[in-house]
């Protein structure tokens, strides 16, 4: 039976072998992180623990973002993900075993953490350099939506599935699970085509680090793009992180009124993937900076006082808009940048986006004691339309175009001789 044609990509034995073992990861990824937080909270630690073992994770995942991005493009990008998803499987493992433990400890705890997410900065910009080679240019719009897609809908079932397997079999176990996610992912990723990189001029790290930079900033519609997004995160997403769940818990109804919003936030964000399958607007910069208002539309509902059921639909078309600015900016960029810089460009855009989103985190709270939640709430929604208004003003974000399409398939030898 034919597949519908936003799914076509799925017959191609490389993508779907990958898809496989991404989504798998993914889930198990999201089963982890809520297991790990019941380990330390029933097992005599408190918040104090738990914020230093999260923030364990976040903090490699800035500073070794960029060298992510080095290392894919020298070496290629599926060997840096075999490393990363191997070194990933090593760690969960040793992390289940800690946590057989009455109290483990918590330097333990760090180290692990930590490696998983050194670990994870590694693979990501080397998975945007993957794609155009799995799918090529004409697809790429279908495989972000569909990986995006993947990522939505783990980020709904992981948790509800961590709690049920927690509660019966023990934290332990399901780290144990997620070693299991990544070993699948580790298979996967050796099944794919082995492949040598052609010999290129030897440079230092710091000259790589160099050229990725220069190739980021003179690309206007990239920067300009990348300072949005991370502007957004300060001023809008991070703030309704951190007073939503308060909002919640004074007006709506508590914790279980707070994971209605987030899971209707994370439905829309599989219904907006699922809609962009078969899709593949020609200006893809200019529709997914439009989409990026989706993202003010929750903490607007909040700021104006309105019911449940309204925060609830508003956080839906904020994840419909989210798979779109998502998927679509990914595609822009692996589209419009050169296979030989694409992992360094894209680490220095996941840099550019992220790296101001902890100060929001952090501010969301002292700022609200100070203004009120209402008002800082309502700031975000009031500076993306107008910060919106001023990237689409800009002719090179307007006009940005994917480079010509390649036939995605096994038919493509010259184009996969450049992954390693």
């Amino acid at each position: 039976m034919p597949l519908p044609s936003g799914l076509s990509l799925l017959r191609e034995r490389d993508f779907r072998r990958f898809f496989i073992g991404y989504a798998t990861s993914l889930l198990g990824s999201s089963t982890a992180s809520v297991a790990l937080a019941f380990a330390i909270l029933t097992t005599g630690g408190g918040g104090t623990e738990l914020g230093l073992v999260l923030s364990a994770r976040i903090a490699p995942l800035v500073l070794v973002l960029l060298a992510g991005g080095v290392l894919a493009d020298r070496l290629g990008s599926r060997q840096v993900m075999l490393t990363a998803d191997t070194v990933r499987c090593l760690t969960q493992g040793a992390l289940a075993a800690v946590l057989l433990g009455s109290r483990p400890p918590l330097w333990a705890l760090v180290t692990l953490v930590g490696l998983w997410g050194a670990a994870e900065a590694l693979f990501n910009p080397a998975l945007n350099a993957l794609v155009p080679h799995l799918a090529g240019t004409a697809s790429l719009s279908d495989a972000n939506a569909l990986l995006g897609t993947a990522a939505s809908a783990t980020s709904i079932a992981g948790p509800a599935l961590a709690g049920v397997l927690t509660a019966v079999s023990g934290p332990s176990s399901v780290i144990a699970l997620d070693s299991a996610s990544y070993a699948v992912s580790v298979a996967a990723l050796l099944l794919l085509p082995r492949t040598v990189r052609p010999a290129a001029r030897r440079s230092s790290f710091a000259a790589d680090l160099r050229s990725g930079w220069t190739a980021f900033r003179s690309r206007i519609w990239l920067w300009v793009t990348t300072v949005h997004m991370g502007l957004m995160n300060l001023f809008v997403w991070a703030p309704f992180l951190v007073l939503g769940p308060v909002v919640a818990q004074q007006r709506l109804g508590g914790s279980a009124a707070w994971g209605l919003v987030m899971a209707g936030y994370g439905a829309g964000a599989v219904a907006g993937g699922l809609a962009l399958l078969g899709r593949r607007p020609g200006r893809p910069l200019l529709v997914g900076t439009a989409a990026s208002l989706g993202w003010s539309l929750p903490p607007a509902t909040l700021a104006a006082g309105l019911p449940l059921g309204w925060v609830c639909a508003a956080a839906f078309l904020g994840g419909v808009g989210s798979a779109f600015c998502t998927t679509l900016y990914l595609a822009g960029v692996q589209g419009g940048v050169p296979p030989e810089v694409l992992a360094r460009v894209s680490a220095y855009g996941s840099f550019g986006a992220y790296v101001l989103g902890p100060i929001g985190l952090a501010a969301a709270g002292p700022a609200a004691a100070l203004l009120g939640s209402a008002r800082v709430l309502g700031f975000g929604p009031v500076w993306q339309v107008a910060a919106v208004a001023a990237v689409l003003a800009v002719p090179a974000v307007r006009g940005a175009r994917p480079r010509q399409p390649a036939r995605a398939g096994r038919g493509r030898p010259a184009e996969r001789a450049k992954e390693g």
